[in-house]
């Protein structure tokens, strides 16, 4: 064989590994906050902001924190490096991408699930018919 086809070879070669290691890295699962505490790995998890603990925003640090408790009911700590999301207040869930340290979540996205203006508000909608 040509060196050049043994040189070209090996360079694609770094690229597709390059290229696996980078997908597997944006890969968050989905967890529960018990496993997201022992895996050490960043994780997605998904639950609900405990209103009566309150939140609070630092604008000198840029630091949002609150408490929130996962599906499984099991309570953390999450402090945000950002400013508090919109709609916050009014979510009915949450979901903080993140990474537990030293018990605490320490979130670099949180996405809120405010209620749909679509839904009904438990009143049924009476249709005519044709």
């Amino acid at each position: 064989m040509k060196p050049r086809y043994i040189i070209g070879g090996a360079i694609a070669l770094v690229f597709v590994v390059i290229a696996a290691m980078s997908l597997d890295n944006s890969k968050i699962e989905y967890t529960n906050l018990a496993y997201a505490q022992t895996s050490g790995k960043r994780v997605q998890v998904k639950g609900a902001w405990i209103k009566d603990q309150g939140c609070t925003y630092n604008s000198n640090e840029n630091t949002f924190t609150f408490a929130m408790r996962d599906d499984a009911g099991k309570e953390i700590k999450v402090i945000h490096n950002g400013p508090r999301p919109n709609n916050f207040e009014l979510a009915e869930s949450i979901v903080v991408k993140g990474r537990v340290e030293n018990g605490v979540m320490v979130a670099d996205h949180i996405l809120t699930k405010c209620p749909s203006k679509y839904e009904g508000n438990g009143q049924q909608v009476k249709q005519s018919g044709t």
